[in-house]
């Protein structure tokens, strides 16, 4: 990827729970108000309604881990495998 023409930043730090991400990443990107708060509708919003070039910024992974147990690795997980279905996204993990 070339160019990224936005980013958006999780604040590890502030994500406790799935409920936190959720909210963090549906307001920078603007996802819409009948978003299912999933990971399914997360995938299906991510592959198709979400405009690229994107970079999402995990910031403070290691807080968001902590507090969220295996969500955080199933959210990790999902993020991953979009930036591999999609040219224009990426995924930067920072402890």
């Amino acid at each position: 990827m070339s160019v990224i023409a936005r980013q958006c930043i999780i604040e590890g730090h502030k994500i406790r729970s799935m409920a936190d991400f959720y909210g963090q990443i549906a307001s920078q990107l603007s996802f819409p108000p009948h978003f299912g708060h999933n990971l399914d509708a997360l995938h299906d919003l991510l592959t198709t309604d979400v405009e690229g070039p994107l970079q999402v910024v995990w910031n403070g992974a290691v807080s968001s881990r902590g507090n969220m147990g295996g969500d955080f690795e199933r959210v990790v997980a999902l993020l991953q495998a979009v930036a591999r279905e999609r040219d224009d996204f990426q995924v930067i993990i920072r402890e």
